[in-house]
Parts: structure tokens; sequence; C-alpha cells
């Protein structure tokens, strides 16, 4: 007969229950003081949810209302070396980090007066949460975008799902430089059934990682409950199945999240982590402003009431009553204080209109809109020590001759010697001796314990880059096939695309993104792609694409040197050919922003990028024209080397753009325009492009080539340009 035997998860997965004797042992003064950062984010958000009533606030205003004793339980438990992200209801946590950074010794809330650092924390975080220059990010991140990261404070996500890779990465970097701090991502319900939370909590895992998942399961999205949408509704079970320890709170009662938080720190400490978290709580309000969730109809005025009952405000109340820690008028001096220090921020970014009663900001705490475009990428200022060569200098000393991938690995290995901060991750990268492109053979040789494994998880894998590039380390991300890159799209937009903008900027985001790009091996529509049009489209990325393995080195030491993210696009058709390069030489770099001149003619310029390069040079043989031929190597908005393009432009007065890549995925319909923004009165010819199809590569060897620009469709138009 067939027998059913149980299986239980690997990982522990419990619950924490605490009573009144619990509290006790917290102490009176803690005690009190976790309940007045619960009143004051209490009165802080309803000071916002005032402004935003008033046309203040520019943009949503998420109150955590009702799920204070989350934010104030965790962060009673971190320091401020420790990190933390949240989403995009994250003023509980956010606040109370920074409160605590400024925290005095000692400091008692029902005895003492605010001091300097706490008031600029609560004025600091209004002023960002209202767009204006005082907030910690200049007003650029408003409600969902904060960062602090003096504070521990690493940057917010408005992404469900988007932060939780993040806080993996800034506890990869902790853990590689030896720091002794714990990362805590604090996300929803809806987050906890993103495709990306659970990429990361995977990763977190098979790395051993010191991170908290923290879920804030306040049972709805927008207005669909949980139970909805999934039939699991006890959401720790995602770390049970994982092999994740895995706790269950009452996230309305701010001791039982403390001391959950307590023991996943202590699990953290004696197995290295990462721990579940799941505190059961509930918003009072609707999903964004001061509205219940009843007046939308998705939710019932008794639910609410009897979840108020449990308000953890009130809770606090009851038990530090009961207990004898407060008294009538120490609540009373606790309520009148905070409500004074958010009311003295608000006064301080508001001022009455002229003969009225209504307010407005002052036009001096607006930032300038002169200032929009800031802070995309940063100044390049880290390269201007650094040691650049190009081709016009190659042969002042000896040369050898090499294969691009051998170039490939050994430029990697030399930068990894040189920097013990970069590490490589990808599919497969620690495994047959270089991965699947052989580029890591020189790195695992010397350093396999900074090769790190990835599961088939772009996004997930993409945003645990990120943070680890905002917490200290330079990660080298692989990409396999080009098309996996909008597998991971939300990272490389939403993530890393916007992230220094969007905070502010002034502080580097050092990651470098290789990715593969095959489209003439027959590998079909899905991994055939060029999806160097994506990053285009996000100025907050460089772009560069080596054609030789000399461009490779240079081009690829002066993105492991910079600090602001570059993909670097490796076209499989160089990898076993060979070129010369400086002999022993590995360590030089190559100018961003510095096109070169393979060719130089006078009847046309062509723009080429990649193997179009070469197709171009065959094409002006083959038909005899005296074409100028430019291989782009940067192809980003602020890498263009517009100096070199229009001094070509203004011999030739006529331009043909050459790439390999479909027609719709190509850049060069933006460099046409601004070609003849910049060069109009050069121009004897309409810009001519040579591209792929409209349609994908399929494995069809006279389709596949059929769907990709070449050699012929350069020489048939270099032919009519200049006929």
């Amino acid at each position: 007969m067939v027998s059913q035997l149980s299986i239980s998860p690997k990982a522990p997965w419990f619950r924490i229950e605490v009573n009144e004797a619990d509290w006790r042992d917290e102490g009176a003064r803690d005690l009190v003081n976790w309940y007045g950062q619960m009143l004051l984010v209490r009165r802080f958000e309803e000071k916002l949810l005032d402004l935003e009533k008033a046309g203040l606030i520019h943009g949503p205003a998420h109150a955590s209302i009702g799920q204070e004793a989350c934010g104030v339980g965790a962060m009673s438990v971190l320091g401020t070396d420790d990190k933390i992200n949240g989403t995009h209801r994250a003023h509980h946590q956010v606040l109370t980090k920074l409160l605590n950074a400024a925290l005095p010794a000692d400091f008692d809330i029902g005895r003492d007066a605010f001091a300097e650092g706490m008031n600029d924390a609560i004025y600091r975080l209004m002023a960002e949460i209202m767009g204006l220059m005082p907030g910690y990010c200049g007003g650029r991140g408003g409600s969902m975008h904060m960062r602090h990261a003096a504070a521990g404070i690493v940057g917010t996500s408005a992404i469900i799902g988007g932060n939780p890779p993040h806080a993996v990465g800034y506890a990869l970097a902790d853990r590689m430089l030896g720091r002794d701090a714990i990362s805590v991502t604090f996300f929803g319900d809806g987050a906890t059934l993103s495709g990306t939370t659970y990429e990361s909590m995977n990763i977190a895992a098979a790395q051993n990682l010191p991170v908290v998942f923290f879920i804030e399961n306040n049972l709805y999205g927008v207005s669909t409950h949980i139970s909805e949408v999934t039939r699991e509704i006890r959401l720790a079970s995602r770390g049970a199945m994982l092999g994740i320890a895995s706790i269950e709170c009452d996230g309305m009662d701010v001791v039982a999240v403390r001391k959950a938080m307590m023991e996943a720190r202590r699990m953290i400490r004696e197995t290295g982590g990462p721990v579940v978290v799941e505190a059961l709580c509930y918003r009072h309000l609707h999903q964004s402003g001061g509205r219940a969730g009843s007046d939308f109809g998705y939710r019932s005025r008794e639910e609410e009431a009897e979840w108020k009952k449990r308000d953890p405000i009130h809770l606090a109340h009851a038990r530090l009553t009961s207990l004898g820690f407060a008294s009538k008028e120490e609540f009373a001096r606790i309520d009148s204080l905070v409500t004074e220090r958010v009311a003295a921020a608000a006064a301080r970014l508001t001022e009455p209109v002229a003969g009225g009663n209504t307010l407005q900001i002052p036009a001096r705490l607006y930032p300038d809109p002169a200032t929009v475009d800031e802070g995309i990428v940063g100044t390049l200022a880290e390269l201007r020590d650094a040691r650049f060569l190009d081709h016009d200098r190659m042969r002042e000393g000896a040369v050898e001759t090499l294969k691009y991938v051998t170039a490939a690995s050994e430029t990697i290995a030399a930068a990894m010697d040189r920097d013990p901060t970069i590490v490589v991750m990808g599919e497969d990268a620690h495994q047959m001796r270089g991965g699947v492109s052989g580029f890591t053979k020189g790195a695992l040789e010397r350093w396999p314990q900074r090769i790190l494994p990835m599961p088939i998880a772009e996004n997930g894998f993409t945003g645990v880059a990120l943070g680890a590039a905002l917490n200290g380390l330079r990660p080298i991300v692989e990409i396999m096939f080009g098309d996996f890159c909008f597998t991971a799209a939300d990272q490389i937009v939403n993530g890393v695309g916007k992230v220094r903008h969007m905070f502010g900027g002034g502080f580097p985001v050092p990651l470098v993104l290789r990715v593969r790009i095959s489209p003439h091996t027959g590998y079909g529509s899905q991994h055939s792609g060029d999806p160097s049009a994506l990053f285009g489209m996000f100025p907050g990325w460089r772009i560069v694409m080596p054609t030789t393995a000399f461009d490779y080195i240079g081009l690829m030491n002066s993105a492991l040197r910079c600090d602001d993210p570059v993909v670097v696009f490796e076209h499989v058709a160089f990898y076993q050919r060979e070129f010369e390069v400086p002999a022993g030489d590995r360590e030089f770099c190559i100018p961003f922003g510095s096109a070169r001149v393979v060719r130089e003619g006078g009847a046309c310029t062509v723009l080429a990028t990649s193997v179009m390069v070469q197709h171009a040079l065959e094409a002006a043989e083959e038909c005899g024209i005296d074409a100028e031929v430019i291989d782009l190597r940067n192809l980003d908005h602020h890498g263009m080397d517009w100096e070199t393009i229009g001094r070509s432009i203004k011999k030739t007065n006529r331009v043909l753009i050459a790439e390999q890549t479909a027609r719709r995925l190509s850049m060069g319909a933006t460099w046409c325009a601004e070609i003849q923004e910049r060069f109009f009165d050069y121009l004897d010819h309409e810009i001519l492009r040579v591209s792929g199809g409209l349609a994908a590569p399929t494995v069809s060897a006279p389709l596949n080539r059929a769907a990709l620009g070449a050699r012929e469709g350069i020489r048939d138009t270099m032919m009519k340009m200049c006929s």
C-alpha cells in the first residue's frame, strides 16, 4: 500500500508571541521612546495628508498609518551601519532610521527636548516628500524615492518588488568587504508575490547573505485582498520553501516586531542568513491619501473598526499604562512635543498666501528648473589620472597578436588584481574554465571566490549588482545573450538607469554590465538581439561597443574605473579573431567619448558600430568609394564624439549610418536627428541608414542573414549616395 509521509521545510518556520512580561523586560525608557517614535510617525503623516489636501505635495503620499510598529520595532534592533530600503510606503521606516542616527545617548522622549539632528531629520524628510530642495535628494525623490546613505538608508523603490535585490546586494558587499552589518528590505504582500522578490530570496539563500526580508503583510495591494491572488496567504512560507528561516509576528505590537527582528539578527549571526520576517499588520487608510479603504468599497467599515481596536499606538499606550511606565501627563507631554516638532518643520516649508488664509510653498525652496538634467552621470573625474592609449600610439612600443577572448580574460583578471572590490556575477560564470564565453578564465585561476554563480534570474541578479555597487563593490555582471536584457529591463531601467538622478546624484554607481550579442549564429529570435537602443533610452548608462581586442582592453579598463554604470557590448563574431595589442599591457585605458577614424576619406562619412565597421571598410574597397569610416565605440548620449563626427561631415557633406541590428532596435534614427540639429548646413544629401529589417533573426540561415545589416547594404547605399 502506498504510504504518505509528511514533508517539512528544511528551514525553521515559526511565530513569535509576546505578553506583558516581555514588555516589562524591555524597560520603561526604551518602551516610552518607541511609543513616542510611533506617535511622531503618526503625527508626521497626518501633517503630510493635510499638506496633500492643501495641494502642497506634488505627487502621492502613501501613508503608513497603522503600520508604525513595524518601522519602529525593526529599527530598534538596527544600528546606523545597518542598511535598509523600502518601497513606496516607507515613511515610518525612513523617519525612524533617520531619528535613530541622530539620537543622543540616553535620550528620553518623556523628558528631553529633540536634538538638532532629530529636528533636521523631520524637516528634511518632509521637504523631500514635498519635492523641495532642502530634502535629502533635493526634492527629486519625493515620497517614494528616499535615500540618506549616512543613516543607512541606501534607497527606496516605488517599483513593487524592485527593492529586495538591492538589499541583497548591500549584504553581499558587507560580507565580501568584511563589515559586521545586516541589511533589511521592507516590502508588502504585493511584492512578496513578485518574481524579483523570489529571485532575490533565492540568491540571498544560495550566497548565505546577512539580509532580512521584512514583509509588512497589511492584506491588501491597492484594493485586492491577498486571498484573491494567492492560495497560500501565510507569506513567510515563501522563505521556508527556499530554505530560509522564517518568522511570523504581530505587526501591530512593537515589542513583538522587535523580538522577531532580534531573533532574525541572532540567526544571521549564527548561520550567516538570510531570514524572512512576516509582520501581520493593517493600513488604516486607502493606498494613497487620507480616505479609508471602505470609502472605495473594497473592504468594510466593520473590518477597519476591528483592526483599529489593535492600533499599535493605542496598544502601546494601554501596555505602558498597565505597567505603570507612563502617566496621563507624560503621554500628553509626548504628544505635545512630537506634534509641535512636526508643525515646526511644516512651518519652515510653508508661508501664508498674501491676503488669504491658505498656505503656499516659498519659491526659494523649489529646486532650480535649470538643474533638471544634472546628476544623471558623473564628470568622469575618477578617470583623470588614468593612463590613456589609443591606436595612433600603440606601435610606440612592442606589440603582440592576441585573440579578443584572451585579451578580455586577461584584462578582467588584471583589473581584479588591481582592485579587490571587483566581483563577477553571472550564469555559469564559475564553470567551463571561464564561463560560456571564456572571459572569466584568468579570474577563476586566481580569485575563484570572487566569481559568483547566479541563477537564471537576470532581473534579480542585476538588481543585486546595483545594491552591491551602492555599497562599495564594483560588480561585473554578465548577461549571456542580449535578448535577456529585456528580462532584466526593470532593474536596467528603473533601477540602474535612474538611481543616481532620482536620488539627487553625488554618489558612485560603479557597475559594469557585459552583454554578449550573437545575431549571426542561428540561435533564433529570442537569442539574437542587440538591445543597445534600450540602454540608449536611459542616459544614466554609458554604452561602449569595442570592435578590436585593443579597444576591449582600453574601454573595459575605463569602465572598471568609472563611477557610472557602463554596459559593454561584446559581439561573438570577434571572440576568436586575433588583433594587435601592446605586448604585456592589459591596464591602459581609452577615454570615453572618443570615436576612432578607421579609414580616412572625402566622399562620404560612414558612422559604424560593431561588425559593421569591418563591413564598411570592405564595402568602400569593393566599390572604390573614398569613404571615411568612423568606429563610434561610445554609443550613449554623453559619449558620442560629435567633434570627430562633425569634422568628418564638414569634409564629406554626406553621412551613412551602419548598424547590424533590426531597424526598430537601432539607434541610428536618434543619431540622424542629432546630426541634423548640429550639422544641417553641411549636408548635401539626406542621411541614409543601413540596418537590419523589421523582423528578428531566425534559425533559418538565409532568413537569419536577410534580417541583419551587412556589407552589401553598405556598398549599395554608399554607391547610391555618392553616384
